[in-house]
């Protein structure tokens, strides 16, 4: 991949693909083709061949995607599937149809079964069943894997997926009701802050276990993977490392500076009670993170600060 390849970001406004874009950007490429989902709607099929056949990107990354915390993936169940399998059948699809080069797919740690032993291999996929609250996202992606691996078995193509594991940073979701878990107590405790309430609430009982990785990481790891991967096997992409609920709790309440309590509610669901990446492959590759979960929730609260004023400002 040459700074001057044309170069397509699916999905740029999101907080990956905004990572991914400001990586290549730093590398010196220059030729990035971007489209809001107002201008291009990449559920349609006709759109996006109309699309590929005007642009001819060489490379693509596929990061667009409809996404959300467990309340919005058990909300919204059509939505998801729908959505997502769309988005990755017509891109995928017009990839191979105009000759690109190469594409990454980002698929989720969620594609795993819920039961996986621990840390989960790439190997485990389709191994059990799915954690029944994000199924349905977990199936379109699962979808999107199968897709780049059936385009590469029949027509030849460079198409490699990657698994990330749950991710945070700069662009991130905070909405109150269809936000990831690190995202959501940000707010949460942000507001709590705001309006000196003496405790805040958090969903579960704080057990499950959890492994987060700064997205600006993620997008270092997929350009790196663009440029020196291209085998059919999908890769995790993460620390290796995890974390209880509750000791994510305390952690974020240590960065916002919040000094009231942490009280869990154990009559809401736990999701999935761990979720470990096995990431020997990646570090085989040569790859490693190198933002710490402190590092990362310090720049992740500033971003949501200045979300905040752009809101109270608009």
């Amino acid at each position: 991949m040459k700074a001057n390849d044309p170069v397509y970001i699916a999905g740029h406004r999101g907080m990956v693909g905004g990572a991914i874009k400001r990586k290549l950007e730093t590398l010196g490429y220059h030729n990035i083709i971007t489209r809001s989902s107002g201008s291009l709607d990449l559920r349609k099929q006709e759109e996006v061949d109309s699309f590929f056949a005007a642009e001819k990107p060489a490379y693509v990354f596929l990061a667009a995607a409809k996404v959300g915390g467990i309340l919005a993936n058990n909300t919204y169940r059509a939505e998801f599937l729908y959505d997502n399998l769309m988005i990755a059948a017509n891109v995928i699809h017009a990839a191979w149809k105009h000759g690109v080069t190469k594409l990454l797919f980002l698929g989720s740690s969620c594609i795993y079964p819920r039961m996986a032993p621990q840390p989960i291999k790439e190997s485990f996929l389709l191994t059990g069943l799915l954690e029944p609250t994000n199924e349905p996202y977990a199936i379109a992606k699962i979808a999107g894997i199968k897709l780049c691996e059936a385009y590469r078995d029949q027509y030849g193509c460079n198409f490699i997926s990657v698994m990330p594991t749950n991710l945070f940073g700069i662009g991130d979701n905070y909405h109150p009701q269809n936000a990831h878990v690190l995202p959501a107590l940000i707010r949460r405790f942000h507001e709590a802050k705001m309006n000196n309430k003496p405790s805040v609430t958090v969903w579960g009982t704080g057990t499950p276990r959890r492994e987060f990785l700064f997205a600006d990481d993620l997008a270092d790891a997929c350009v790196y993977l663009m440029q020196h991967y291209n085998e059919r096997e999908p890769v995790n992409i993460g620390k290796g490392e995890d974390l209880t609920i509750k000791q994510l709790a305390e952690h974020i309440r240590e960065v916002v500076c919040y000094k009231g309590e942490i009280i869990f509610d154990a009559g809401k669901p736990d999701g999935t009670p761990r979720k470990l990446m096995d990431v020997s492959a990646l570090r085989r590759l040569g790859w490693k993170h190198s933002t710490s979960l402190k590092e990362g929730l310090v720049i992740a609260y500033r971003d949501f600060l200045q979300q905040d004023q752009l809101k109270l400002h608009a």
